[in-house]
């Protein structure tokens, strides 16, 4: 699957995990299992996760942490492919 068609398929995806105030180290393990049975997630980072830090970067570190791509980040949502 090429990058254009994981960004029209993650369009229509609901997000299925939230990043709140226990930040990205609260959700590694949820997201982890979640890519294991899912190609694409889509992350939604709350205010209270984000402090002073954009989504963006919230976005990249979480990737890094699952192993995962970052395919896209828009606003305060990120999708991630495995």
């Amino acid at each position: 699957m090429n990058e254009d068609e994981r960004r029209k398929r993650a369009h229509d995806l609901d997000v299925t995990v939230w990043v709140g105030k226990g930040g990205v180290d609260a959700v590694v393990d949820e997201l982890d299992d979640q890519l294991g049975t899912a190609e694409l997630v889509k992350v939604k980072f709350l205010r209270a996760a984000r402090g002073q830090t954009p989504a963006d970067e919230l976005a990249v570190e979480l990737a890094d942490r699952v192993n995962a791509e970052l395919v896209d980040v828009r606003g305060h949502t990120a999708v991630l492919y495995r």
